[in-house]
């Protein structure tokens, strides 16, 4: 069996049984786990951008003040 990690997604997948996908079903729930995950670690990391920009900001301010 081969594993091969897909860049856009992250996640792995089993090559073997992408190839007899007719043979299983789709697990909707783990399906929509994944999705929420991924949203949250977007939702985290769109935070921590826009505190850094905000910061950046906010020095810049500060410094052409003094």
């Amino acid at each position: 069996m081969k594993e091969i990690k897909r860049e856009e997604t992250g996640f792995y997948s089993n090559q073997s049984s992408m190839e007899s996908s007719k043979d299983h079903k789709v697990n909707l729930n783990e399906l929509v786990n994944r999705l929420n995950l991924e949203k949250k670690k977007e939702r985290k990391h769109n935070l921590i951008l826009s505190i850094c920009a905000i910061s950046a900001v906010v020095i810049f301010g500060i410094i052409l003040t003094l």
